[in-house]
C-alpha cells in the first residue's frame, strides 16, 4: 500500500489547474518546497512574495480579494516559476 502525503496531494491538485485553489493552499504547497511568504510592509497593496532562502528564487504574485480563489493565471506563473526552478515538471 503506498502512502500518499499531504503534500503530495496538494501538488496532484495544483497541477490539476482546479478553479477553486486559494491562496492558503498556495502557502502550504509552496512552503513544502521551502517558500515562505515575505514580511513586506504595510505599503505593498496586495503584492506578496514567496522566497525560497536556499536557494535565493522568489515568485511575485497579486494576492487574491475579495475571493481566496487564485486566478487561472496565477496558477500558471507559479507552475511555470516552479518548472524554471526544476521542482515540478
Amino acid at each position: 500500500m503506498k502512502i500518499v502525503s499531504k503534500a503530495d496531494k496538494l501538488l496532484k491538485r495544483f497541477l490539476s489547474k482546479p478553479t477553486d485553489f486559494t491562496y492558503s493552499e498556495l502557502k502550504r504547497f509552496l512552503s513544502s518546497y521551502g517558500y515562505e511568504e515575505a514580511k513586506t510592509g504595510n505599503s505593498s497593496g496586495s503584492r506578496v512574495a514567496f522566497i525560497n532562502y536556499r536557494t535565493r528564487h522568489i515568485i511575485r504574485l497579486h494576492k487574491p480579494h475579495p475571493h481566496p480563489e487564485l486566478k487561472q493565471y496565477q496558477l500558471d506563473d507559479v507552475l511555470e516559476e516552479l518548472k524554471k526552478q526544476g521542482i515540478v515538471q
